[in-house]
């Protein structure tokens, strides 16, 4: 059995019964078979349906919203926020699928020459806890747009999530087999990758993870896409508006009570702005409530598990133990439920966790540099790559190091890193490969397909 737990009172919610192998295979051979006839439905079609699946997100976004909160934490507001965007992210490839996978004529010697963009087949989809809703919808709104069907492995603290996301293509009239939710466990997942009826795996995770599943489609020559982990940078130049900075910093390291891979980890603050700039971060993290992830003034809920604030509160301690001066939170609190503190750390350098991992949590760590050219250096010198931001009343010169210095997948200037469905989102480095979103992540997994006719 699988049980989900409430990360706010550890309690028990519900408990779910996993797949046995024989399930699994039969899942997986459902999916190839209704792969066979998804791949000819009209794009029209296959458009209703998904409009259909965020229109029924949009009616039930209450409901929703209260799982997620139930089952990972999250709070309220931004559990809402999140069915809102994935239904968003249905609207958006159910209107520009079409045009996205547009047959593209080419000129050459030959009398037509074309490229066509045509599915691969079923696709599973490793996906994370701490984004439940948008990273599903965000690889099986255009997965599906484009003939594919989605196998979902989601994370084993909430399964509720997961067969609720399935419900939804239920009950918006998708065929039996076109989404399907596998309630299994890692040596399962070990041979869904293997297994013939799976063309593609997608996976949004830690690093490690990415790895160990890259490994394992690249055995069978399958195309995979990883979105890992991030330790993104946001530099704080001189001349920033420290306003617009403080307010995007604390917003973007405080989203999901700081639970996200593109969330805010690293402030790089030139010494010439420093001060003002920690004191006003951290009344700015003061500020911030911290409770029942169910009330409506909650700013930030517990971590998803207790070994994850485990794990995030030794980070703290070890970064002090090097060096690292607190100035505000790092001490684990009484009680129950998985909660930490909005924690700001400075004096931050090479060696400390907090300089060198990604924090998974509500904790800021400041790095103080000189000038503009150490900010970058810094920046940069991490395994990590998938978000950067840089704070410059400069626009230019903004722009110019967003685009020509950073080392990451998305630069924002002078506002925080976040995805949208019309932007390919995706890192670099130990971040990992290829994008979802925008027309390129529509076109990951289809098959471009030369066609030249004499």
């Amino acid at each position: 059995m699988i049980t989900s737990t409430n990360p706010a009172t550890g309690a028990a919610l519900a408990s779910y019964p996993d797949m046995t192998t024989a399930e699994m295979r039969a899942a997986l051979a459902a999916a190839d078979k209704a792969f066979r006839a998804w791949q000819r439905t009209p794009m029209a079609e296959r458009a209703v349906l998904v409009r259909r699946a965020g229109a029924l997100l949009r009616d039930r976004a209450e409901h929703h919203a209260r799982l997620m909160s139930a089952e990972m934490g999250k709070p309220i507001r931004g559990a809402r926020a999140e069915v809102e965007k994935s239904a968003w992210a249905c609207d958006h490839y159910a209107e520009h699928a079409a045009a996205f996978l547009a047959d593209a004529v080419v000129e050459t010697d030959a009398s037509r020459s074309f490229l066509a963009y045509r599915p691969l087949g079923p696709v599973l989809a490793v996906m994370p806890w701490n984004f439940p809703y948008w990273q599903v919808l965000r690889v099986a709104a255009p997965g599906l747009m484009a003939g594919n069907v989605i196998l979902l492995k989601h994370a084993a603290n909430v399964p509720g999530c997961a067969l609720a996301i399935e419900a939804v293509f239920r009950e918006a009239g998708f065929p039996e087999g076109t989404f399907r939710t596998l309630l299994i466990d890692h040596t399962q997942l070990r041979a869904a990758i293997r297994h013939k009826a799976v063309r593609a795996v997608t996976l949004t995770g830690s690093t490690a993870a990415g790895r160990a599943v890259a490994k394992l489609a690249g055995e069978r020559l399958k195309k995979t896409v990883l979105e890992l982990g991030g330790s993104d940078p946001y530099l704080i130049l001189a001349d920033a508006d420290l306003d617009v900075a403080v307010e995007a910093c604390a917003t973007s390291r405080l989203i999901n009570s700081g639970q996200s891979c593109i969330g805010a980890k690293r402030f790089v603050v030139v010494d010439a702005v420093r001060a003002e700039f920690e004191r006003r971060l951290v009344d700015r993290m003061r500020r911030a409530k911290v409770g029942d992830p169910l009330a409506e003034d909650t700013d930030v809920g517990p971590l998803a598990r207790p070994d994850l604030r485990d794990t995030l509160h030794a980070q703290v301690e070890d970064s002090v133990a090097a060096g690292a001066t607190i100035l505000l939170g790092g001490t684990m609190p009484a009680g129950v439920g998985a909660f930490y503190p909005p924690t700001v750390l400075t004096d931050v350098s090479k060696g400390m966790p907090a300089y060198h991992e990604e924090l998974f949590g509500p904790v800021a760590s400041i790095i103080p540099v000189r000038n503009t050219k150490a900010a970058i250096k810094v920046a940069n010198d991490s395994v990590y790559g998938l978000g950067a931001a840089v704070f410059t009343q400069d626009v230019e010169e903004g722009t110019r190091i967003a685009t020509e210095e950073l080392e990451a997948g998305s630069c924002f200037v002078n506002a925080f890193v976040k995805s949208d469905p019309r932007l390919p989102f995706g890192g670099i480095k130990e971040s990992g490969y290829g994008r979802e979103l925008g027309v390129q992540g529509i076109r990951e997994f289809v098959n471009l397909k030369t066609v030249w006719v004499k």
